[in-house]
């Protein structure tokens, strides 16, 4: 078993540094015995192998140690947000087919509750005659409503085998997406030390970048244009920063650009991977590039009418709650439109969110990238809005950094744009906002 592999790799990083939270250090070595135990308790409310395990704990010491417990266990995971309203985190249980409910309180105090319902799904039957361990994981639903993705971890856990490169790593990305446990099981496979992150403001990261000397920070495009916007980089010390990595939504080239002018001599690496197929390892074409290529083992890509599939080794067993999306060669559509240079890709954007103006595409993407290097311009978000003659119109809001007229914004915008857009790509409609939306994992939301 895989699980079995990456513990024992544990082993030998005795005496290092696991996992920094709250300004304290927890070893490999309470981390190992911190699993054994855990897993020996799992026995007192009858968790058995196959049953499958809501955990909730935002990614807290006691949390990774009850998720490698669990996995040991041979359970099928389902990582939940203690954040999340009550509503949503009680739909997701009940699609996930939730059978107990762990919550892992700051006291580090664990509640057990049996949920009620028993998991009859096809796909976790599946794991459980194979004796594997599961991980449920939900999509963003930053453009739709989301999906559950079940996941062998025997498939999904393989890379983590080779990982190598120790660094110190901030732990931005939430546990329960798979750009956080990419993080997370990277980070322990390595012997690196990952640094938990509770406040995840700019200032807050800069100040524990400083104070714990990370190395690698991990992050969306829109926490490092916040990063940015805030100057909270030039009131920390962050001489220890390698690298930074992005990914999870489209980088504004603007953004990119003015990250690489502040942060020289870090190492700017864009990620790209989804929810049902994981993130492999991948090389920016330059540090301010958005070209990057995919170098993962085990995967295959194509590019059919300028839409990304792939085909990996890694890939999830299916949805609890849709239709399976791959096709019967086992390649998956990823929605996402690319334009492709070599052996290199530069990734528009969702084929979900593109603007048809008359016929002609739009990606938002490239919108907000002219608008946010404007003057005043805090965020941007571009969406389309039906048209009776035109089909759609490009809508975009805005915020700011300092108060200004609604309309001399807008014909400050369009006057820019007209410079350096197509016609049918200048928004119709601006909208100036107090917040733009933004979602727990600092994504943009474009319902």
């Amino acid at each position: 078993m895989i699980i079995d592999q990456l513990l024992e790799r544990l082993e030998r990083f005795s005496g290092r540094e696991a996992i920094i939270w709250n300004a304290t250090a927890y070893s490999y070595d309470w981390l190992l015995q911190e699993v054994r135990r855990e897993q020996e308790a799992l026995s007192q409310p009858g968790i058995g192998p196959g049953a499958v395990v809501v955990l909730e704990g935002d990614g807290m010491p006691s949390a990774c140690a009850l998720l490698l417990a669990l996995l040991n266990n041979r359970n099928i995971v389902v990582p939940l947000l203690s954040a999340l309203p009550e509503p949503e985190k009680a739909e997701q249980v009940t699609i996930a087919q939730g059978e107990y409910r762990i919550r892992v309180e700051a006291s580090a105090r664990c509640q057990v509750d049996r949920v009620g319902q028993t998991a009859t799904d096809e796909l976790i039957q599946r794991l459980r005659r194979e004796g594997h361990p599961g991980l449920v994981l939900f999509t963003s639903g930053s453009t739709g409503a989301s999906k559950a993705v079940l996941h062998d971890t025997e498939r999904l856990l393989a890379k983590f085998l080779k990982a190598e490169t120790v660094l110190r790593t901030v732990a931005f990305l939430l546990f329960d997406h798979m750009a956080g446990l990419d993080t997370l099981f990277y980070a322990f496979a390595s012997g690196s030390t990952l640094i938990g992150c509770p406040d995840r403001s700019p200032q807050a990261v800069c100040q524990l970048i400083a104070q714990t000397r990370a190395e690698l920070l991990p992050a969306t495009p829109t926490f490092l244009r916040l990063l940015l916007l805030s100057e909270a980089w030039r009131q920390a010390d962050l001489s220890s920063l390698k690298v930074i990595a992005y990914g999870s939504e489209p980088m504004p080239a603007s953004t990119l650009q003015r990250l690489a002018e502040v942060f020289q001599g870090v190492q700017l690496i864009q990620k790209y991977g989804m929810c049902e197929w994981g993130s492999p390892r991948s090389k920016s074409k330059s540090r301010d590039s958005l070209w990057v290529r995919l170098n993962g083992e085990g995967l295959q890509t194509k590019v059919v009418n300028g839409t990304l599939w792939v085909k990996a080794e890694s890939a999830m067993l299916g949805y609890l709650n849709a239709p399976s999306p791959f096709d019967a060669e086992g390649w998956l559509n990823t929605g996402d439109q690319v334009e492709v240079e070599g052996e290199y890709l530069r990734i528009l954007g969702r084929k979900s969110e593109l603007i048809n103006v008359g016929g002609s595409k739009v990606y938002p993407a490239e919108v907000e990238s002219v608008l946010l290097e404007l003057d005043n311009i805090a965020g941007a978000v571009v969406t389309g809005e039906p048209h009776a003659i035109m089909g759609q119109i490009v809508v975009a809001k805005v915020s700011l950094k300092h108060a200004e007229d609604p309309e001399a914004v807008k014909h400050r915008i369009q006057q820019a744009c007209r410079q350096r857009l197509a016609p049918y790509k200048i928004p119709v409609k601006v909208q100036v906002v107090e917040t733009e939306p933004i979602t727990l994992r600092f994504k943009q939301v474009r319902r």
